[in-house]
């Protein structure tokens, strides 16, 4: 959405032009999938699309809100709010204003409109977008002197306490902290942070969504969190000093697998494997390496995450397949929680129109389904817009 569109939008919804206009981008993971609350590293970077938010003071106690893509409205006392329906879209605005009032502030009454082009339901965490914007907007019009991280904190627990998803920290890390034509790593226990050039000359990132979203993610998701936790319990009677999946090794998933069981040893292999994945890839980013180095680390990352983690699905399963034959095609996986949602694909730019006709037709023709690509590239994280 341009500046003059969202202020033109706002203008017209509140009666007075905008304070501030904010972007926040979605996110996509080059690598590393359900690391983050096994206390391991990601390799995140914000997106070109992206929430834009017109925002001011109204002078009043009311938070008023609009959202443009909805057409719809919402209104409450600052004082008096507290969380909607699971699903409502201004969850993610009220948590962040509650979490910025148990930290102290006097936050007053403000007016925000809202609107982007992240593709909904894609697995781009369009809700992280809006907390982060958000969070950032206010910080800076009311001048509270929160740094970066702290707002993705704050963010995280809008996400915990209002949208009620235990989400990890990477999806609002990722919006706040990306760099243009950069991934991220983060490590998710330390929170330290390091950045690494992706040539997005040579390369497009396209994201191919699936179209479909199994009812089975999100108690799959919850499932695999509480296997992790059961797994490092029992990792940990043998090594005191593993405190997370994070402190594993191999090794000792292999001596302690009668006690593990199959299924949970499986888990915990994903996760060690995976982590070991994304120092594997930021080296060859950093040596400068041939891409398809890094291409078949991601193959190896969704090899895993569909037969040890087992949170892929067919159309997931078809769409990689898919690209290991499509032209350009240096690497692919499933993307996010799994079930549905996008895969990540690593393209060279001068193949990227027949790479995606390929995956069209071939989605039609082994499927019977539409695909839906996103291509993207790498950008900067949230931050102020100027008309």
């Amino acid at each position: 959405m341009t500046a003059a569109a969202l202020t033109h939008a706002f203008t017209q919804h509140f009666g007075a032009a905008p304070a501030l206009l904010v972007r926040a981008p979605g996110r996509l993971n080059l690598i590393g999938e359900h690391t983050d609350y096994n206390q391991g590293l990601v390799l995140p970077g914000a997106i070109t699309q992206a929430v834009s938010f017109g925002l001011r003071l109204n002078g009043t106690d009311k938070i008023r809100l609009r959202a443009l893509d909805f057409d719809s409205d919402y209104e409450v006392a600052v004082g008096d709010i507290k969380p909607l329906e699971q699903g409502h879209w201004a969850n993610y605005q009220l948590g962040v204003v509650a979490g910025l009032v148990q930290r102290g502030a006097q936050v007053p009454g403000f007016d925000c409109a809202f609107g982007g082009d992240i593709p909904s339901g894609a697995g781009l965490s369009s809700s992280a977008a809006v907390e982060c914007g958000v969070a950032w907007g206010l910080n800076k019009m009311l001048d509270l002197g929160h740094d970066t991280m702290a707002l993705a904190l704050i963010a995280q627990q809008a996400e915990h306490e209002y949208a009620m998803v235990q989400c990890g920290l990477m999806d609002q890390f990722a919006s706040l902290f990306g760099r243009a034509g950069h991934v991220v790593r983060l490590d998710c226990r330390t929170l330290e942070y390091a950045y690494f050039p992706l040539d997005t000359a040579a390369c497009r990132l396209v994201l191919c969504n699936s179209g479909v979203k199994h009812a089975l993610a999100d108690s799959e998701y919850n499932t695999r969190r509480e296997e992790c936790g059961e797994g490092a319990r029992i990792l940990a009677e043998k090594n005191p000093n593993i405190k997370s999946l994070r402190d594993a090794t191999l090794a000792e998933i292999e001596a302690a697998k009668e006690e593990l069981g199959e299924v949970i040893a499986r888990r915990c292999r994903y996760v060690v494997e995976e982590n070991a994945r994304v120092e594997e890839l930021t080296e060859h980013l950093s040596a400068g390496r041939q891409l398809h180095e890094v291409g078949e680390l991601i193959y190896a990352s969704h090899n895993g995450l569909r037969d040890d983690y087992e949170v892929s699905c067919a159309e997931l399963d078809v769409l990689v397949e898919l690209a290991h034959e499509a032209p350009g095609a240096y690497g692919a996986r499933m993307m996010g929680g799994g079930f549905g949602g996008c895969t990540i694909n690593l393209v060279a730019t001068a193949e990227v129109d027949n790479f995606i006709a390929f995956m069209t037709q071939g989605y039609q023709d082994r499927l019977g389904l539409k695909l839906e690509t996103y291509i993207t590239t790498l950008a900067d994280g949230v931050g102020e817009i100027f008309a």
